[in-house]
């Protein structure tokens, strides 16, 4: 193997390799309850995770069905901020829509 030589006083740099850890996501999950309207959680679904008409209201028969339902899935930050806005607007509805969130 040949050596690599260097001229006196040269300037060397070295690059580090930095790696970068893609953030920790979190899945947003409605839960069924006996109150909360059908046609609330669909435009919970459709205005608050951006949900098509169609999805939205699959996801909700599947919450209906099944007791829960994933929402979406997001960053830490954006998940609570979702299930905050969530709460917040089943609140000032009547509703006791509850949102959990659980890391993926």
């Amino acid at each position: 193997m040949d050596e690599i030589k260097f001229k006196p006083n040269e300037h060397i740099e070295v690059k580090e390799r930095q790696e970068v850890k893609s953030p920790a996501l979190f899945k947003v999950f409605l839960i069924n309850d006996n109150y909360t309207t059908m046609d609330f959680v669909v435009n919970v679904l459709e205005q608050i995770f951006h949900k098509p008409p169609v999805e939205a209201i699959q996801i909700m028969l599947h919450v209906h069905k099944n007791g829960k339902g994933l929402a979406g899935v997001y960053t830490r930050e954006i998940a609570e901020t979702k299930i905050q806005t969530v709460h917040d607007l089943s609140r000032q509805n009547g509703f006791p829509l509850q949102c959990t969130m659980e890391k993926e």
